[in-house]
């Protein structure tokens, strides 16, 4: 069997955004039925194929790193969390979509993730207004997913995209909103369906 290329993927945000839920979805292409908490880190790996069945076919061994924690913490846990951040090949940024902080924690989270986290006076979240030229440079990929789109009423659905549609321009990232349906009230993975276009 041919080597693998290794590709790392962090997935960071606030906890309780549904981390763990979507690194489950991605590898085992189940939905987690009941998720805890993730302390430290969280290793899954899916297996790839890249343009199959043409001649530039190639197999990604891709690693999603499930950070656990929370934008706010100490110093401490931050610099623990850096081990994390090395030799990193994409970052997937999720956040709720029912919750407005979990968004607006995003630009920390990748600025932590980045190592831009000791200048920090340039970011400005509570109104919006950010430094886009921060990001301007960045050579890693960046993917932003929002989670819950379905536990927002249909007339509030509008809103909070509009809402949150600058941070795809401000992290010059791709967006995705995940969308879970349930169509029976069951433990069974084969009654769920998940839309999720484009990744991987």
């Amino acid at each position: 069997m041919a080597s693998l290329d290794r590709v790392k993927v962090l997935v960071l945000g606030d906890s309780g955004v549904g981390k763990s839920s979507l690194v489950h979805l991605l590898c085992q292409n189940q939905v987690l039925g009941n998720p805890s908490w993730t302390v430290g880190c969280s290793v899954d790996v899916r297996v790839q194929d890249y343009k199959e069945g043409t001649p530039e076919e190639k197999t990604y061994y891709i690693e999603l790193w499930d950070v656990g924690g929370s934008v706010g913490s100490a110093s401490s846990v931050k610099s623990t969390r850096a081990v994390f951040y090395n030799s990193v090949n994409g970052i997937i940024l999720v956040h709720d979509l029912t919750n407005k902080k979990s968004s607006q924690n995003l630009y920390r989270w990748s600025l932590e993730a980045l190592n831009k986290d000791s200048s920090p006076t340039g970011v400005i979240v509570s109104n919006g207004d950010y430094d886009r030229e921060q990001f301007a440079e960045n050579p890693v990929p960046l993917l932003l997913i929002g989670t819950k789109f379905d536990q927002i009423p249909e007339n509030k659905r509008n809103e909070v995209l509009t809402r949150t549609a600058f941070l795809s321009e401000d992290f010059n990232a791709e967006e995705i909103n995940l969308v879970i349906e349930k169509r029976y009230f069951t433990r069974d993975p084969s009654q769920v369906s998940f839309k999720f276009p484009g990744l991987l």
